[in-house]
This record gives C-alpha cells, structure tokens and sequence, in this order.
C-alpha cells in the first residue's frame, strides 16, 4: 500500500515534517510493508520556510536585518534543494511578533527587513524568490522593502522620505535607477491569500489596520497616504496598482511587490503545491492524508489540507484529515473531497497537554487509521 502524508505545521507545536513523521511511525508500526512518503506542506503562512526546505532537502539560513521599528533583529529564510530557490516570509523580518502590543504603530513600521530578506537571499545566489506575506506589522505599501533594495522615495525637496506608512503623504518622486540590478533576472512569487485591493473601506488599512495598532484617526491618514503613494506609483512607474486583488496584503505589500519588483501574487498552497511537486508525488498513491492543528468551515477557504484534497481528488485518492481539533462545521469538508475526518485526541485534554503529547497522539493517530483499513479490507473480504 502507498501512502501519501502531507500536513501542514501544528502550528505553536510541530513543524510539518514533524507531524508527517509522526503519522509515518504510527501507519507503520501497525503495516511495516506500507511505503509511505511524507511531504510537508504550507499555505503560505507561518511556517512556509521551514515546510519548503524540510520538503526539498534545503537549508535554513539567517540574515541580520531591522525589524518593523528599525532595531536589529535575526530573520530566517529558506534555500530549496534545487540551490536557487529562496523562501522568504516577511513576518520573519517585518511581522507583529516582533513587537509588544504597545509598540505597534502603522504611522512608523517598516517593511526595510522583508527588503534586506531578499537581498541577503540575491547575495546567497537565489535566482527566484518564494514570499509569503502574512502576519505583518506594518502600512507602508512596501515602500520600506523598495527602499532597502536601493529606490528612493523623494518628497518635494527632494529629501528622503521617512519609513512608515504615515511618511507616504509627503511622497513625491520615486527614482529606481538604483535598485539592486540582480531583481531584473529573478521570478518573484508572492503567496497572497487576499483579495483586498490597496485603499478604500475594504484596503489594507481599513481592514487590518487596527490590528497593527491603527487608531480611527491613524485609518484615515494611513489610507489618504497609500493612496498618494498610488499616485505616484501610476504616473512615474506606470503601475496602476491601487485596486487589485491582494495589493492591500500585508498593508499594502502586495502593491510594493507587484510596482517595485514585477512579482506574481499567487494563493499560498497553489505555490507551495507546485514547488513540492504534489501531484507528481499523488499519482500511484492508495490513500493521502494531510492535516492542520484545527480542521473547521474555514479549512475549505485555501488552507493547505483543502489544497491537498483538492490535488488528490483529482487522481481520485482517498483523503484522511487528521488535526488537534475538528470541529463541528468541518463535516462540509466530506462534500469536498475529504473520505474521512480523525481528531487526535484521546480523551478530554487541555491545550498544554495535547501539545506535549501531540507526537505520541498523532503515531497513535496514525497506528488507528491503518487498523481501521485493515478492519475495511476484511469487511470487503468476508
């Protein structure tokens, strides 16, 4: 029997490879002669970098860059195993974890470290460039990112605007003729799960900028900024970004990505089931399982477990989702391709202890659902 597992991290608890690893040993212990092959996966998210190299055989590597207030802090990014493909996330370098709740200001953070990312990465030889762009800290439209890659941001007199998102008002000019020359020869991907364009009642500012600190005043002087920093962008780049689809992620990141470096936004688990070669790894497989810490409603909206279902669907495999939780909703899923849905828990429990015991739980997880195949196969028998 050929088995395919492809989870995504239990996040705050196991890396992806760790919970594959952990449903392996269990299907085995119970079918030795199983061949089973564990790819982890990614949406894009937390977690992308390490799901990507763990996948590829990559390596993990760090750069010193400034987080979303200027202080210097070590990020972490990803090389696949092909040698040339970077993996990047930018709350590594510029995203809310990196602040307390009292420092979080959108007039002020800066993307400058997601910039200094990719550079570091363009210095380790990387010709094409993986960024997932969630959980960010900051509003300034990229703008931080493009400055550290060598644009420069003019206002009037021709100064240097300040980072933040508040400093877009006294934007001007933008001169690119000294941006790093590399970017020219490099496929840029973005995981963008969002649809938000970059202003307006449902841009970046007015949908996420009170999570990153934003008063209602701050909104509104945010939203009016990115909007002229649009401006500028349409008449000397001649990029119109403002409305479209995904501009508004990561506060505005995705317009700075699309006007700055000519990247592809794409949704997160398409990009990291291409790279991973999914499909390919599907095809003469028995049975899929994949999985995430919680399965609901929700997984259906371009999480990975629906990604992987999706893939597998297509090859007509069977599909197990396995998580810490599955709640009640989640029965949409069994009209979505989804043979079977497995919580890991053994009695009740509190969240401390499923994540101490996560490992144990999920081999014995995996140890059950070969049983109760084995308990099929003798039923179809008799």
């Amino acid at each position: 029997m050929r088995i395919l597992i492809a989870p995504d991290s239990f996040k705050g608890c196991l890396t992806a490879l760790e919970v594959g690893n952990a449903l392996k040993d269990g299907i085995l212990s119970v079918c030795s002669e199983a061949v089973v092959d564990v790819v982890p996966m990614a949406d894009g998210g937390e977690g992308t970098v390490r799901s990507l190299v763990d996948a590829s055989s990559g390596k993990i590597l760090t750069a010193e860059v400034l987080d979303p207030l200027g202080r210097p802090v070590t990020a972490e990014y990803g090389i696949m195993g092909d040698g040339h493909t970077a993996v990047i996330e930018m709350a590594a370098a510029s995203g809310l974890p990196l602040l307390k709740d009292y420092e979080r200001n959108p007039r002020v953070t800066s993307t400058y470290g997601t910039g200094q990312l990719i550079e570091a990465a363009l210095d380790a030889g990387a010709t094409k460039l993986i960024v997932g762009i969630g959980g960010s800290a900051t509003n300034d439209g990229g703008a931080g990112m493009a400055q550290a890659l060598g644009a420069r941001l003019l206002d009037r007199s021709g100064n240097e605007i300040q980072r933040g998102g508040a400093a877009l008002k006294d934007l001007a000019a933008i001169d690119v003729s000294g941006m790093d020359s590399r970017l020219s020869d490099v496929e840029i991907i973005v995981a963008c799960d969002v649809t938000n364009p970059l202003t307006g009642p449902k841009g970046a500012t007015a949908v996420y900028g009170r999570q990153k600190g934003a008063t209602e005043e701050m909104i509104e002087e945010l939203d009016r900024a990115l909007a002229n920093y649009a401006r500028v962008i349409r008449e000397q780049l001649h990029k119109d970004v403002e409305d479209v689809s995904g501009a508004g992620a990561a506060g505005g990141l995705g317009a700075g990505m699309l006007a700055f470096l000519n990247a592809a936004l794409r949704p997160g688990v398409d990009i990291v089931i291409e790279a991973t070669r999914l499909a390919d790894r599907v095809t003469g497989c028995d049975l899929v399982i994949t999985g995430e810490g919680r399965l609901d409603s929700q997984t259906s909206h371009g999480k990975t477990p629906m990604g992987v279902a999706r893939v597998a669907r297509a090859q007509n495999v069977p599909v197990v989702g396995v998580a810490g939780q599955v709640a009640a909703d989640a029965e949409v899923l069994y009209d979505l391709g989804f043979s079977a849905l497995v919580p890991i828990a053994d009695g009740p429990m509190t969240l401390e202890e499923s994540f101490e015991r996560a490992g144990e739980l999920l081999r014995r997880t995996g140890a059950r659902i070969m049983r109760l195949i084995g308990l099929g196969a003798s039923y179809r028998q008799a």
